[in-house]
């Protein structure tokens, strides 16, 4: 099954960040603040304009991006955990 976001969503998969020490002291799960680096899975086709076309993404899949803290929708498929925000919520391309 393949993931097709509709008008101007993107789906992500979020990088998670390795496990954080303080010493000899790990920060547990719930400690830890959300991931705000993903990887583009899919993008949708943009848009509507006024006049019938559509507005051009600016992302592609594959693109490492950083997107807003509390951004979108969590989901869980096929065992994978992803994410689905509109585009305007992703602030930047890692390049």
């Amino acid at each position: 099954m393949k993931l097709v976001p509709l008008l101007d969503y993107v789906v992500l998969e979020p990088i998670e960040e390795e496990e954080t020490k303080i010493g000899a002291i790990v920060v547990p799960d719930t400690a830890k603040e959300r991931p705000q680096l993903g990887r583009v899975v899919a993008v949708g086709p943009g848009r509507k304009k006024e006049d019938g076309t559509r507005s051009p993404m600016a992302v592609q899949e594959g693109d490492t991006v950083i997107y807003s803290k509390y951004a979108g929708t969590e989901f869980e498929h096929q065992g994978k955990e992803y994410l689905v925000l509109r585009e305007s919520d992703i602030l930047a391309i890692v390049q």
